[in-house]
């Protein structure tokens, strides 16, 4: 099974791609096509789909402009390493304006959200426990720390 995740532009859908590519590591390109026909979502030409990898995980694009009347909302999350590379891609994306969540809406309408790791939550053990996948309840296992 393969899921990916849709993001829905108005309009310039190739040049977002491409700045979203250029600044994530293990993002790229794979294609982009046009409906070829008329349809009842518009003239041939008018609608553009594409596929795509944003640090390695797989999305699809669409891009009906005003044809589309919807309002989708997409998001993406993404987990950076330090705070230094969650502001570099804010100003990118958003020109470092953040609402009060730290989030940026870029150009294309797409809301980013930007959580940074800490070091110290791969570190040590939890007081909790915690839930396996088939619903059993068991004791937290310590972590290794790195020397």
């Amino acid at each position: 099974m393969k899921v990916r995740q849709h993001l829905w532009f108005r309009r310039d859908m190739e040049r977002a791609i491409e700045l979203y590519t250029a600044l994530i590591p293990g993002s790229a390109v794979g294609w982009i096509s046009n409906i070829l026909t008329d349809q009842p979502n518009g003239p041939a030409g008018s609608v553009k789909f594409a596929g795509f990898k944003l640090g390695n995980r797989s999305y699809m694009g669409f891009e009906a402009g005003p044809f589309d009347y919807l309002e989708h909302n997409s998001s993406v999350t993404v987990e950076c390493a330090t705070e230094d590379e969650a502001s570099r891609l804010r100003y990118a994306l958003g020109k470092g304006c953040p609402d009060d969540r730290g989030g940026v809406t870029d150009p294309w309408g797409i809301y980013w959200q930007f959580q940074v790791k800490s070091p110290a939550a791969d570190v040590g053990t939890s007081a909790k426990a915690q839930t396996e996948h088939d619903g059993d309840i068991v004791a937290a296992k310590p972590r290794a720390a790195a020397a």
